[in-house]
């Protein structure tokens, strides 16, 4: 198991990169809808915040399950944030 400083880094970097993609997404693709560009990156930056206090609070008797059930929720998350970024130009 990752350290949780590490694992909040990797929370990090990969909410960066999602907020990166979506706003060069609204600033440089014509036809991007900037309102729901908008939305999304708040929702990118609510799901980074969720996620980081979460692992800031791991349950204890159950830590084994509590990072796999985090994992799998949090790789939920950002392939529904990609789908939206994909969306976003349709």
């Amino acid at each position: 198991m990752a350290s949780r400083r590490q694992l909040k880094k990797n929370v990090n970097y990969i909410a960066g990169e999602l907020f990166a993609e979506c706003l060069l997404n609204s600033m440089f693709i014509p036809g991007t809808d900037k309102e729901k560009a908008d939305q999304l990156m708040s929702d990118i930056l609510r799901v980074q915040d969720e996620f980081i206090s979460r692992i800031s609070h791991t349950e204890p008797g159950n830590v084994k399950g509590f990072y796999k059930k985090f994992r799998t929720d949090f790789n939920s998350k950002v392939n529904e944030i990609v789908d939206a970024i994909e969306k976003l130009n349709k």
